[in-house]
C-alpha cells in the first residue's frame, strides 16, 4: 500500500529559517570597504575641521553603497559569476582585456597599502612599534587569514572578519557615547550645502573612501563562491540552473541578500558617522587633528586614554579586516580578467612590498593614505558603469535584470559618484 504523501512548505520551517539567516555574510566581509583606514582619516579630519557640515556626505554615500553593493551581490548570485569574470567573457580584446585588468589591479594595489599603513600606524600608536615593522606584522597577520580563506573556505573567513567588524565599531563608536554630539547640530549637518573648497575636497574624500572599486569587485566574488557550487562555476558547461543546483530559489537568495547588505551598510554608514561625530563634538578647532596620529593624540588629551586605545584598536581591526579583503579582490580581479589564478598568500606577499617600501623611506602615513583615495578615484568608472550596464541586460540577469527605476538611480549614483570623484582629481593635482 503506498504512503501518503503530504506537501510541506519547507520555507516556513524552522531549518528554513536557520538556512536564511546562514545566507548572511558577504555583504558584511565586503562591507569591511568601507571601514578601512581611508574612511577613517577622511570622517575624523572633515569632522574636525569642519564640525557637522558634512554629515550629510557621510548619509548619502551610504545610501548609494547600498544600492552599489546589492547589484554587486546580484550579479554574483543569478550568473554564478563575478564583476571581473564578466567582463573577462565581454572584454574580447586580449590588449583591452589586460589594459582594464592594468588599471583595476593598481586601484587594489592603491588600496592595500591604504590598509597595511593604517594597521601601521595603529601598531605604533598602541605600542611604539616603527611603522616598518607596524607593516610587517600587519602584512603577516593579513596573511594568517587569506590562508584561513584558502583552508578553511569562505565561512569560517566570513566568521573572522565579522569578528573584525565588531572590534571595529566598538572601537570607532564608544567616544560618541563618552562625549556625545549636540543632536540639533547632528539635524543641521543633514542639510546638503559647502563651506570652501577645503570642504568639497573632504566631500570628495569621503565619497571615494566610501564606493571603492575593489568593494564592488569583491562582493559579487562573495556571493559566487557563497551561492554558486563548484559544477556551476566559472567554465561550467553544466545545463542545470543555478537555482537546482543551490535548492534555493534565486528570489529568496536575493531577498536575503537585501537584508544581507542593509545590515552591513547600517554598520558602515553608523560607524562612519560616529568618527565624524566623534570629531566635531571634540576636535573642532583642536590643532594637529588632520593626521591620524594628532586625532589619537587629540582624543587622549581630550576625552581621556580610554577612548584613545579604543580608535587605536578599531584602527588596527580595520586595517587588518580590509587589506585581507583587499587582496581577496585583487586576486579575484586577475583570475576573472586573466584568467589566471594564484595562490592568495603569492599576491599577498607580492602587494605588501610598495606598502613597506612607502613605510620604509618614511612618507607621511596620513599623505599616503590621502593619495591612495585619488588613485581609487581613477577606478570608480570602470567598475560602475559595467555593473550597471550588466545588471540591466536582460541577456545577462534574464528576469532578475534591473527594473527601470533600479535602473535609473544606478546611471545618477555613478554619475554623481564619477563627477564628485572629477572634482577630487582636479582639486588635489591643481593644490586648489
Amino acid at each position: 500500500m503506498p504512503k501518503a504523501t503530504v506537501d510541506v512548505d519547507h520555507t516556513r520551517s524552522p531549518r528554513s529559517t536557520a538556512r536564511l539567516a546562514w545566507l548572511i555574510g558577504p555583504a558584511l566581509v565586503a562591507g569591511v570597504a568601507y571601514l578601512d583606514p581611508g574612511n577613517v582619516a577622511s570622517n575624523m579630519t572633515a569632522g574636525a575641521r569642519y564640525g557637522y557640515l558634512l554629515v550629510w556626505v557621510v548619509v548619502l554615500g551610504n545610501v548609494m553603497a547600498w544600492l552599489i553593493q546589492y547589484l554587486s551581490a546580484k550579479l554574483g548570485i543569478v550568473t554564478g559569476k563575478s564583476l571581473p569574470e564578466m567582463l573577462g567573457e565581454r572584454i574580447s580584446h586580449r590588449w583591452a582585456r589586460r589594459a582594464y585588468w592594468l588599471q583595476a589591479e593598481l586601484v587594489a594595489m592603491a588600496t592595500d597599502i591604504a590598509e597595511v599603513i593604517g594597521g601601521a600606524v595603529a601598531l605604533n600608536l598602541l605600542f611604539g612599534i616603527p611603522l616598518l615593522w607596524g607593516g610587517v606584522i600587519t602584512g603577516i597577520v593579513s596573511l594568517a587569514l587569506l590562508m584561513l580563506q584558502s583552508r578553511r573556505g569562505p565561512r569560517t573567513f566570513e566568521f573572522v572578519i565579522i569578528g573584525l567588524v565588531a572590534i571595529i565599531a566598538i572601537g570607532f563608536t564608544f567616544g560618541v557615547f563618552i562625549a556625545p554630539p549636540e543632536a540639533g547640530s547632528v539635524v543641521a549637518g543633514l542639510v546638503p550645502r559647502f563651506e570652501d573648497t577645503g570642504s568639497v575636497l573632504l566631500a570628495a574624500s569621503i565619497l571615494g573612501a566610501t564606493i571603492m572599486p575593489h568593494a564592488i569587485y569583491a562582493h559579487s566574488a562573495l556571493a559566487r563562491d557563497r551561492f554558486a557550487p563548484p559544477s556551476a562555476g566559472p567554465g561550467s558547461r553544466t545545463p542545470v540552473p543555478l537555482e537546482q543546483l543551490r535548492g534555493i530559489p534565486t528570489l529568496r537568495l536575493l531577498r536575503a541578500t537585501r537584508w544581507d547588505v542593509s545590515i552591513a551598510m547600517l554598520i558602515a554608514g553608523t560607524v562612519n558617522l560616529c568618527i565624524l561625530l566623534l570629531a566635531a563634538a571634540n576636535l573642532a578647532g583642536v590643532e594637529g587633528t588632520d593626521t591620524l596620529e594628532g586625532a589619537y593624540a587629540a582624543l587622549q588629551a581630550g576625552i581621556g586614554p580610554v577612548v584613545a586605545t579604543l580608535f587605536a584598536v578599531g584602527l588596527l581591526a580595520s586595517g587588518l579586516a580590509s587589506t585581507s579583503v583587499g587582496a581577496y579582490a585583487g586576486a579575484e580581479i586577475m583570475h576573472g580578467l586573466l584568467r589566471v589564478r594564484i595562490p592568495l598568500i603569492a599576491r599577498r606577499l607580492v602587494t605588501l612590498i610598495p606598502a613597506l617600501i612607502i613605510l620604509g623611506i618614511g612618507v607621511d602615513p596620513t599623505l599616503a593614505l590621502v593619495l591612495s583615495q585619488v588613485v581609487l578615484s581613477f577606478g570608480i568608472p570602470f567598475a560602475l558603469i559595467p555593473l550597471v550596464v550588466l545588471t540591466a541586460q536582460a541577456r545577462t540577469l534574464g528576469e532578475f535584470r534591473n527594473r527601470m527605476l533600479t535602473t535609473t538611480a544606478g546611471v545618477a549614483a555613478s554619475v554623481f559618484l564619477i563627477a564628485l570623484n572629477a572634482v577630487l582629481l582636479w582639486l588635489v593635482l591643481t593644490g586648489a
